[in-house]
């Protein structure tokens, strides 16, 4: 007999989809008409249909609508009325405009953000910008990188990122494809004064790094192999600084002295890491700081790799539903926001999860009723018990 107090109330899945203020949905719908010429499969239906996807951890469309129609019964409580059929699913992916998604999902983090602020970020922010790639077929988006020796390439969509170093999730994001450079993911970039800026070496602008000094926001990269720079002044270095791993510590001009070529005035520190013996180059327009914490600071770019992980590893982005770019987009979108609700979730709980835990969780009981919250505080009061006179009942049917 379950004596637990945790299987009972609504369904996790619809749990979870109730984070999600309809008014919110409504007002993206809206702006971005994207009911416009559907009647039954709305862009409501089409999310929760998306969400499910991600969560059930689905690889086809045929998943999706056969295993929507299992839980025909349980899915009307999330408010869905319409269970679409393969071909009416695929045409939404590939015909409604995935730019309604990304309105939800900053709308939605600008929602919670404000329901639940976080004290550690202020206007002096570190932002961290990186990028990863999803491999694709060529025919879709083009790839970037020489061609194999059989002559195949590879196709890629690339995910731009800015995201502040305390947070786990993404403050602004942009989808294009492999081929194209980072640089042009900065123009979508408004950080506010005060604001530090970490990036590898695949950002080098030196327009965007002179407007970004001139606007006060300080900004740390590595130095580019190919990069032409001159010497203005050498500073001298403590025994303090030498014994951390610091070689140089020079002023110096970026950039080749050509007409309407700018230049770019920072700082150039040379690191030999004390642990790996692997020699790094940073350079950056804060000259005052110490060396070591420039090198300090560098080292939160590793914030933005563990986000990338965490999404690849737990949100299906190996396998796609549709064949163009807006289908895949639309996944994309669909992903950050399932994410983005395990994240709200995991930020009301006052134990410490793993995310990936969380996941696993939820996956394994996504349709199951219970109390997610307090499931999630405390599992192991959940655990089925069963006293000694029902164990005497079972073993005499089983007899």
């Amino acid at each position: 007999m379950n004596k637990s107090n945790h299987f009972s109330g609504q369904l996790t899945f619809a749990q979870l989809i109730k984070l999600i203020p309809k008014s919110i949905v409504a007002r993206c719908i809206e702006k971005t008409a994207s009911d416009r010429y559907y009647k039954k499969f709305n862009t409501w239906h089409h999310l929760v249909t998306m969400l499910f996807t991600c969560y059930g951890h689905c690889h086809s469309l045929r998943e999706v609508v056969s295993g929507m129609r299992a839980f025909e019964g349980r899915l009307q409580g999330c408010g869905i009325q319409f269970f679409p059929t393969r071909s009416t699913f695929a045409e939404a992916n590939a015909k409604r405009d995935c730019s309604v998604f990304e309105e939800i999902f900053m709308a939605l983090k600008r929602y919670w953000d404000d329901v639940y602020p976080d004290s550690r970020l202020s206007k002096k922010s570190v932002y961290v910008i990186d990028s990863t790639t999803i491999k694709l077929f060529q025919a879709i988006f083009k790839g970037s990188g020489l061609s194999k020796e059989s002559g195949r390439r590879k196709g890629g969509l690339k995910v731009h990122m800015a995201v502040q170093q305390t947070q786990c999730i993404p403050s602004v994001i942009h989808l294009s494809q492999a081929a194209s450079n980072d640089v042009t993911f900065t123009k979508h970039l408004h950080f506010p004064s005060g604001s530090t800026v970490i990036m590898d070496g695949g950002y080098r602008s030196y327009t965007q790094y002179n407007q970004w000094t001139q606007a006060k926001i300080r900004w740390v990269t590595r130095l580019h192999p190919h990069s032409y720079y001159d010497i203005k002044q050498k500073l001298k270095l403590s025994n303090k600084q030498r014994s951390a791993g610091i070689q140089n510590d020079t002023h110096i001009v970026l950039g080749a002295p050509y007409p309407k070529i700018p230049r770019v005035p920072c700082r150039l520190i040379k690191l030999v890491s004390p642990e790996s013996g692997k020699t790094f180059e940073f350079i950056t327009n804060d000259l005052k700081s110490t060396p070591s914490y420039i090198a300090e600071l560098y080292r939160k770019r590793w914030s933005i790799e563990i986000l990338f992980k965490r999404l690849k590893q737990n949100m299906p982005l190996q396998y796609f539903l549709g064949d163009n770019q807006n289908a895949i987009k639309t996944q994309v979108w669909c992903a950050l926001i399932a994410d983005l609700l395990l994240q709200i979730v995991k930020r009301q709980l006052k134990r410490k999860w793993a995310f990936s835990n969380i996941v696993s969780l939820v996956r394994l009981h996504l349709f199951n009723y219970l109390d997610l919250f307090s499931f999630l505080e405390n599992p192991e009061k959940s655990i089925i018990t069963t006293t000694s006179q029902d164990m005497q009942i079972q073993l005499a049917l089983s007899g």
